[in-house]
C-alpha cells in the first residue's frame, strides 16, 4: 500500500515549510483577514504557525496583506485579527 504524501505549506511569518495540518489558514473576507479553522474556505489563503512570534513577524513584514492581496490592515482590523488568532491557538 502506498503512503500518502503530506502536503507542505509555508508560514508567512517564519517562512518555514511545515505539514499543512500544523499551520493555521487565513483567508480574505471583505478586505479583512479571517481565520479559516477548517482550511477549506474559498479564496486566496496564507498560512501561519500557531505561534504569536510568527504573527508578529508577518505583521512586521506586512506579509498577511501582501499574501492576501489586500490594501493593508487598519489598526482596528489588526487588533481584531490578533484577538481571533490568540483565541484559535488556545484551542
Amino acid at each position: 500500500m502506498k503512503t500518502r504524501k503530506v502536503p507542505l505549506r509555508r508560514c508567512v511569518g517564519c517562512m518555514e515549510s511545515k505539514p499543512k495540518g500544523e499551520l493555521l489558514r487565513v483567508v480574505e473576507r471583505d478586505g479583512k483577514p479571517v481565520i479559516d479553522p477548517g482550511g477549506k474556505a474559498n479564496g486566496r489563503g496564507v498560512y501561519l504557525c500557531r505561534d504569536e512570534a510568527c504573527l508578529a513577524k508577518a505583521e512586521k513584514k506586512k506579509a498577511l496583506a501582501r499574501g492576501l492581496k489586500i490594501q493593508g490592515l487598519t489598526p482596528e482590523d489588526a487588533e481584531v485579527f490578533r484577538d481571533a488568532f490568540r483565541e484559535e491557538i488556545k484551542q
